[in-house]
């Protein structure tokens, strides 16, 4: 059997194809281009019909579709809530893939899920039955993986982990993603970042070398690099909020792993030492001491893994990660 694998994210679109033993045949990644409502999703219909018939014609005959979608994806309706595309609030994607599948089983799930299924299937998760996919990207969300099974909660929201309240008082501006994206996300980064420069007119540092508005969290990891003092000061807190966050979900759900991932782990996974004594001074003790830290097998390709088992095991659900 032969499952392709989708990974939509807020900025781009990646598709796979794989054997039902997890092998990668074939990926292919485009932008979005900032596409939205109606046109992102012609933009993604378009791209699976196209790789439908260039894999019908190289005789490899795609038999179910998995697709990672950044946010909740509605099980009960097949619509999708994606925050960083606008006009994709109620958006009905599994019904316009269908439209163009000839019949070939979609299913779709939230990239947090696809995450831990992925790496629980072929990465560093292998062979756990609770392990916790702790994804930093863009935005933030966690994959639980919890005997066995997917967490999904009771409307399929369960891992939305930007919302973790880390810090107090409330403020307004944890209102779009949460306390926890706010200040440690890939764009949190880059925010944080600003709001310390634009309080201290004495800094002469490397983030200089940018105007304001253009830094990334890139830039403050390569300004950290170089001892920039503001990098430093943006990067422990992250550490701190990264630990806190870890502490908490160990407590929670007494995994076996936690597995960091996203674009930020990447630059990020050389602070996995100070993140883990960070964890320690918050967490369950005995739970902490029980588990592993480590970074995603996968890297970017853990959304394409796990929506390509979601695939296989729509049409044979006696394979398993």
């Amino acid at each position: 059997m032969t499952a392709a694998g989708i990974d939509l994210g807020g900025t781009k679109l990646s598709l796979a194809v794989f054997s039902d033993e997890g092998k990668m045949r074939y990926k292919e990644t485009m932008p979005l281009n900032n596409r939205s409502g109606k046109q992102a999703g012609q933009f993604i219909t378009g791209a699976i019909k196209e790789l439908l018939i260039r894999q019908n014609d190289n005789g490899n005959i795609i038999h179910s579709i998995g697709i990672a979608v950044p946010g909740i994806s509605r099980s009960k309706t097949g619509t999708v809530w994606a925050p960083n595309i606008t006009g994709w609030d109620e958006y009905p994607l599994l019904e316009e893939v269908q439209q163009v599948c000839d019949g070939i089983p979609v299913t779709i799930d939230s990239d947090r899920a696809c995450y831990i299924l992925g790496e629980s299937w072929q990465g560093n998760a292998k062979g756990c039955k609770d392990a916790v996919y702790l994804a930093v990207g863009t935005g933030i969300g966690a994959g639980i993986l919890t005997g066995g099974s997917i967490l999904r909660g009771a409307h399929d929201i369960a891992g939305a982990i930007g919302w973790m309240a880390l810090a107090k008082p409330f403020d307004i501006k944890y209102i779009s993603c949460g306390c926890f994206e706010y200040h440690a996300s890939g764009e949190g980064i880059a925010k944080v970042a600003k709001e310390i420069l634009e309080n201290n007119n004495t800094y002469s540092g490397q983030l200089n070398n940018k105007p304001m508005t253009d830094i990334t969290a890139h830039d403050v990891f390569s300004a950290y690099e170089s001892n920039d003092l503001v990098a430093i000061a943006v990067v422990k807190q992250c550490t701190e909020f990264w630990g806190m966050a870890i502490a908490n979900l160990v407590s929670l759900f007494n995994p076996e792993k936690i597995i960091l991932g996203g674009g930020v782990f990447g630059p990020a996974i050389k602070f996995i030492s100070h993140i883990r004594e960070e964890a320690c001074r918050w967490a369950q003790p005995v739970s902490i001491q029980q588990v592993s830290i480590e970074a995603s097998a996968l890297g970017t390709d853990a959304g394409l893994y796990g929506a390509a088992l979601l695939a296989l095991q729509k049409i044979n659900p006696g394979i398993s990660a």
